[in-house]
C-alpha cells in the first residue's frame, strides 16, 4: 500500500538532479594516459641526455688525465732507460778496452778491461756492462769476478743489438738476459779502429725501477717493444703476449735473437690497437682487482668492466706505453646525473602540473560560486513550499506510525492468544491420557483410605501407616503429572532465562507420552540434564518442542520405521543446536514450509501456522528455525538457539 511519504519523497531527487544539471562538470584529476606516456618518454629523454652529456664530458676530462699522466710515465720511463744511453760510446774511449780489441792483446789488457768496467758499473749502477768482439763473443765484462754470473766467453752473435753494432748503429732493444734470465734495456755502440769496427759495447740497464713506478699511474698500464711485445706492465698476465698476432717474419727473428728467452708469446686478452689516438680505445675485459688502479671487491678476484685504452710513444727506445682507465666511475657518474636530470624534469614537469591545476580549480570554485548564486535564489523560493509539504508529509508519517505500533501491538497479542490456543488444544488432545494416568492413582488411594479405617479399627496402627504412606507417594505422583500441565497451560509473558535443554525436552515427551507411545514411536533422546544451558523462555521453548515431535509423529504415521531421534551440540561460536530427527516421510520440495496457512495434513486437521508461529518465538529468543531432509529418510528440524551467558565470578 502507498503512503503519502513515498508520494512525497520524489520532489527533492528531482529538485537535487536539476541542481547538479546547473552546476559546471566536475573536472577530474584521472590523467590522460597519452599525456602520461608523453610525459614519461620526455623524462627518459631528458634522462638519457643528460646521462650521455655527463659521460662525454667525463669522458673528456678522462683523456685529458690519462694524457697527462701518460706525459709523466713517457717523461720517467726516458730518464730512467736514457740515463745511461750514452755510456757504450764512451767505452772505446779507454785504452785498456781498445787493447783487448787487439788482435795481439797482452793476458794483463783483458783483466785491465774487466777492472775498468767493474767500476764504471759500480759508479752508473746498471745491471752490467760488457764488449762483444766481432765475432760476438764476450770478453770482457763488468761482472768478470761473479763465476755464476759472468758474461765472459758468452756468445752473443744472435743479439739485434750485437748485430746492429757491429753494422756501425747503435742498438737499443729490451732482452731477457740468457745467464741469469733477468729482463733489461740493452744499449750497444760500435768500437772502431780507424774506420773498421772491431767490436761492440753494451749497457745492460735495469727496468725494476718501472715495476715500482706503476701506483704512480693510479690505472693499468703496460709497455710494449717494437714487436708489440708487452715487456713491462702492471698485471703479471699480460707480460709477454703479444698486442697483435706477429707476423711469421717477426716470429723468426724472435726465436733467432732469443729476444724472450725462448718463452712462449701469448695473445692479449683483447684486441688492442697500438695506437688508439688522441680519442682512445674502449675494450671490455676481466683485470684481476689486485691490479693497480683496479677497486678491490670481496671474493670477486676478477673484475669485469669496459676500460679506455689510451697510448703514447717512446720514441727514443721505439716503446709503446698503454694505458687502461676504468669508464665505471664515469659512467656511475653519467648515470647519477641522468637520474638527477631525469628526477629534475619530472619536478618541473610537476610543478607546472599543480600550477595548471590549482588554476583551474580556481576557475571551477569561481564558476561554481556564481552557479552557487543563481541556484541559491532559486532554492529560497522553493525552501518555504518544501517546507509546507514536509510538514504535513510528517504529520500523516506520525499518524501511520501510531498506526503500525498499534497494528504490531495487536499483531503481537493475536500471536499470543494464537500460543495460548495451540497450548490448550494440546491439552485437550492429551485429556484422555492424562486421565488414564490421573485415575489409577485416584483408584488405588479410595482402595488403600478405605483398608486404613479398617484396620484403625482393627488398632493394626502398621498397616495403616505403610497405607497412608503409599498414599503420599500416590499424591506426589500425581503432582508430578499435573505440574507440567500447570506450566504449559499458564499464559505468561517471554522472559528469556538460562534454560535446561534436557528439561525443556524430557518435558515436552512427558506430555506426549502416552501418544508416541500410542504410535509405536521409539524416542532416542540423547540429552543430558546440566550439559546444554540456552537463553530462552522455556514455557515458549516447551510449546516449540510440543509442535515439532507431533509434527514429527505425524510424519512417521506410515512409516514401517518410526524413530525419533533428539540431540544437541554447540557451535564453535559457542550457540546451541537442537536437532529433531524422524524417520518419516520427509519434507515436500516447494520451500514453502514456515509460510502461514501452509500444511500437508488433510483437510480439517491443521492450520498450517504451528511452524509460523514457532520459528517466530525461537526468533524471539534470537535464534532460528530450519528444516532439511535427512540422506537417510525423513525429515529434521534444527533449533539455533544463543547459549546462557557464563555467571561472572
Amino acid at each position: 500500500m502507498s503512503t503519502p511519504a513515498q508520494s512525497a519523497a520524489p520532489p527533492p531527487a528531482t529538485e537535487s538532479t536539476s541542481l547538479a544539471a546547473t552546476l559546471p562538470p566536475s573536472r577530474s584529476l584521472s590523467p590522460n594516459p597519452f599525456l602520461v606516456m608523453a610525459f614519461l618518454l620526455l623524462i627518459s629523454l631528458i634522462g638519457f641526455g643528460g646521462y650521455r652529456a655527463s659521460e662525454y664530458q667525463g669522458m673528456q676530462i678522462l683523456r685529458t688525465d690519462a694524457g697527462h699522466r701518460l706525459d709523466l710515465f713517457a717523461a720517467a720511463v726516458d730518464g730512467i732507460v736514457n740515463r745511461y744511453a750514452h755510456i757504450p760510446a764512451t767505452i772505446q774511449l779507454n785504452e785498456e778496452v781498445l787493447g783487448v780489441m787487439q788482435r795481439t792483446r797482452h793476458p794483463g789488457s783483458i783483466v785491465a778491461a774487466n777492472r775498468f768496467l767493474q767500476r764504471l758499473n759500480e759508479h752508473i749502477g746498471s745491471i752490467a756492462i760488457f764488449v762483444v768482439n766481432e765475432r760476438g763473443i764476450v770478453i770482457a765484462s763488468s761482472n768478470w769476478g761473479d763465476p755464476d754470473n759472468s758474461f765472459v766467453g758468452e756468445d752473443l752473435s744472435f743479439r739485434s743489438y750485437f748485430l746492429d753494432g757491429l753494422a756501425g748503429r747503435s742498438g737499443h732493444h729490451f732482452a731477457i738476459g740468457i745467464t741469469r734470465g733477468e729482463p733489461g734495456y740493452f744499449v750497444s755502440h760500435p768500437i772502431r779502429s780507424g774506420n773498421r769496427v772491431v767490436g761492440v759495447a753494451v749497457i745492460k740497464i735495469s727496468l725494476g725501477q718501472l715495476d715500482k713506478a706503476w701506483d704512480l699511474l693510479g690505472a693499468p698500464a703496460l709497455i710494449a717493444d717494437g714487436n708489440g711485445v708487452v715487456i713491462l706492465t702492471s698485471v703479471p698476465e699480460w707480460r709477454y703476449t703479444a698486442l697483435t698476432p706477429l707476423p711469421l717474419d717477426t716470429r723468426v727473428d724472435i726465436k733467432l735473437s732469443r729476444l724472450y728467452n725462448d718463452g712462449p708469446i701469448g695473445d692479449f686478452p683483447v684486441s688492442v690497437n697500438p695506437d688508439p689516438g688522441p680519442e682512445g680505445q674502449i675494450v671490455h675485459m676481466n683485470l684481476r682487482s689486485s691490479s693497480p688502479g683496479v677497486p678491490a671487491v670481496r671474493g670477486r678476484p676478477d673484475v669485469a668492466g669496459s676500460y679506455l685504452v689510451h697510448g703514447r710513444g717512446l720514441q727514443d727506445v721505439g716503446w709503446r706505453l698503454l694505458i687502461f682507465s676504468d669508464l665505471r666511475p664515469v659512467r656511475a657518474q653519467a648515470f647519477g646525473h641522468g637520474a638527477l636530470a631525469a628526477v629534475a624534469t619530472g619536478f618541473v614537469l610537476l610543478l607546472l602540473l599543480v600550477v595548471a591545476q590549482r588554476r583551474r580549480i580556481v576557475r571551477q570554485k569561481l564558476e561554481a560560486k556564481e552557479l552557487l548564486e543563481q541556484a541559491n535564489a532559486q532554492l529560497e523560493s522553493k525552501v518555504a513550499r518544501r517546507t509546507r509539504a514536509l510538514t504535513d508529509t510528517n504529520a500523516r508519517l506520525r499518524k501511520e506510525v501510531a498506526e503500525r505500533q498499534q497494528a504490531e501491538q495487536t499483531l503481537r497479542a493475536a500471536q499470543d492468544e494464537l500460543v495460548q490456543a495451540a497450548k490448550l488444544a494440546v491439552l485437550g488432545q492429551l485429556a484422555a491420557g492424562i486421565t488414564h494416568e490421573l485415575a489409577q492413582p485416584l483408584g488405588a488411594m479410595r482402595t488403600l483410605s478405605g483398608n486404613a479405617v479398617e484396620f484403625m479399627k482393627r488398632g493394626n496402627l502398621a498397616t495403616v501407616e505403610q497405607n497412608l504412606g503409599i498414599i503420599a507417594r500416590l499424591a506426589d505422583q500425581m503432582g508430578r503429572i499435573i505440574t507440567p500441565l500447570k506450566t504449559f497451560a499458564r499464559k505468561s509473558p517471554a522472559i528469556p532465562a538460562p534454560a535446561d535443554l534436557a528439561h525443556a525436552v524430557g518435558a515436552a515427551l512427558f506430555l506426549l507420552d502416552q501418544r508416541l507411545a500410542k504410535a509405536g514411536i521409539s524416542v532416542d533422546n540423547r540429552l543430558e540434564a546440566g550439559q546444554h544451558i540456552a537463553w530462552c523462555d522455556q514455557n515458549r521453548l516447551e510449546q516449540v518442542l510440543i509442535n515439532l515431535i507431533r509434527n514429527a509423529g505425524d510424519a512417521m504415521a506410515e512409516s514401517p520405521l518410526k524413530t525419533l531421534q533428539i540431540d544437541a551440540v554447540q557451535l564453535p561460536d559457542g550457540s546451541l543446536e537442537l536437532a529433531i530427527a524422524d524417520s518419516g516421510c520427509g519434507l515436500p520440495a516447494d520451500g514453502a514450509l514456515f509460510e502461514p496457512f501452509f500444511t500437508t495434513k488433510p483437510a480439517g486437521e491443521g492450520l498450517g501456522l504451528g511452524l509460523a508461529i514457532s520459528r517466530d518465538i525461537v526468533r524471539e529468543f534470537g535464534g532460528d528455525l530450519r528444516a532439511e531432509n535427512r540422506p537417510e529418510g525423513g525429515a529434521r528440524f534444527i533449533l539455533n538457539l544463543p547459549a546462557a551467558p557464563k555467571e561472572s565470578p
